[in-house]
């Protein structure tokens, strides 16, 4: 994990907990953050620092040096994920990249000077969804959303729903995963994973050719609902999630349970397809 980053900032993330390790931020010129376990600090030489001044400042060669590691040393391997502002590490970190976006036309051709990335770290929970199990999947497995603002472990949760399905029902669950995130931890025996399609290819190609019963997937826009209603009304349950915090501002009310997140892991109110909310 994390392989791909610069000595001296490796050096110091070698002093925290890997396993409380949840963010890393690496910004040029400026002191490198954490989020460990939800709290942000300032890593230095030695670890964790009260101060920004005790905190190691990434250069901008080292900020280069980790996208150019994490791509495997090949940048063209990466471009498409790299025009969408990110790409993912071996180990399904995923990560952000701030810089100067470069147009061709009406599309974005690449990243030119990269400032700063964000890298989010992928953990499996086991066991963490067990709440969200038991309270929307009484009477069956059912297409589900979760919501909330980034940062509140929708991936980590959605990443073990799956596994609990193929746990429980050994149903056949099609993970849809984008970015290469979803993907980094145990999905479950009965899952199969389509990796860096987008959702309407994914939801499309895996309809006809992997049949499966559950398709779970990660950070819904817009224009994914589209493909998450073929699913649903050719008979597939739905497992999603999106950064949305109102039952009202869901683009098209596709799921039976709406399951907002109000804290890192938390379970807060639960809405039925009406908006009723569920006790």
């Amino acid at each position: 994990m994390l392989e791909f980053l610069p000595l001296r900032l490796r050096l110091a993330v070698d002093h925290v907990n890997l396993t409380e390790l949840y963010e890393l931020r690496v910004r040029a010129g400026k002191p490198l953050c954490a989020n460990l376990r939800g709290e942000f600090c300032f890593l230095g030489e030695s670890g964790r620092t009260e101060f920004p001044s005790g905190a190691l400042f990434p250069t901008a060669q080292e900020v280069e040096e980790l996208l150019f590691a994490a791509s495997g040393y090949c940048v063209y391997s990466v471009e498409n994920q790299i025009r969408q502002g990110f790409l993912t590490g071996r180990e399904g970190e995923r990560i952000g990249i701030a810089g100067a976006f470069v147009y061709e036309g009406s599309g974005v051709l690449s990243v030119h000077s990269p400032t700063s990335v964000c890298i989010r770290v992928p953990h499996s929970v086991t066991g963490c969804a067990e709440e969200i199990y038991k309270r929307c999947f009484r009477d069956g497995i059912c297409s589900l959303l979760l919501m909330a603002p980034p940062g509140r472990g929708k991936t980590t949760l959605l990443r073990d729903l799956s596994r609990l399905i193929c746990e429980r029902t050994h149903c056949n669950v099609l993970v849809s995963d984008e970015r290469g995130e979803l993907s980094a931890g145990d999905l479950g025996q009965t899952s199969d994973c389509m990796r860096f399609a987008n959702k309407l290819t994914a939801f499309t190609a895996g309809i006809r050719a992997m049949r499966p019963e559950v398709i779970v997937t990660d950070e819904l826009l817009p224009e994914d609902y589209f493909a998450v209603r073929r699913a649903v009304q050719s008979g597939i349950s739905v497992l999603a999630s999106a950064h949305l915090v109102r039952w009202e501002d869901v683009p098209e009310k596709l799921f039976s349970r709406y399951v907002f997140l109000d804290r890192l892991g938390g379970v807060g109110k639960i809405y039925g397809e009406t908006g009723d909310e569920l006790v």
